[in-house]
């Protein structure tokens, strides 16, 4: 009993919510909550706890970075698109005369739904456009649209 060294005795104010979460834990281990408090308060006061709880925000914080570079490519993608459709659209769609216009509204009506429909079809079952598109998209956006949008 040598090398044991003498425990000190203290006295703390526990809020009665963490006596009783502490108890809990102390029979579920089987354990002594003195025990238990000794080694959370060792945790909480090592050098490396703080290092620990840093390379926790850190790991998170890149995980965030990762998914709002991901977010910003699909808006990219999708500001582009319909860049891209409602150029083509304005360049290839004539004005109508007023009575083919309420024609043309009525079949314009019937087209969105069937397109909305295998929008919600597409949308459940993938694949996703953003995941059709490379990722390097620098050198081949030229050689697809000619360079000149």
């Amino acid at each position: 009993m040598a090398g044991q060294r003498k425990k000190v005795k203290i006295s703390v104010y526990l809020d009665p919510d963490v006596t009783t979460m502490l108890g809990d834990y102390a029979a579920r281990r089987e354990q002594s909550q003195s025990m238990i408090a000794e080694a959370a308060i060792a945790s909480f006061l090592s050098p490396d706890d703080a290092e620990r709880r840093e390379a926790i925000v850190a790991k998170r914080l890149d995980q965030l970075d990762r998914r709002l570079t991901r977010m910003e490519r699909d808006v990219g993608i999708s500001v582009e698109s319909l860049a891209v459709f409602i150029k083509f659209w304005l360049a290839t769609t004539p004005a109508l005369p007023e009575p083919a216009a309420h024609a043309a509204r009525a079949k314009a009506a019937e087209r969105y739904e069937g397109f909305v429909t295998a929008l919600g079809r597409r949308l459940a079952q993938g694949p996703k456009l953003r995941q059709e598109i490379s990722e390097d998209i620098g050198a081949d956006s030229e050689s697809i649209g000619g360079g000149n949008q």
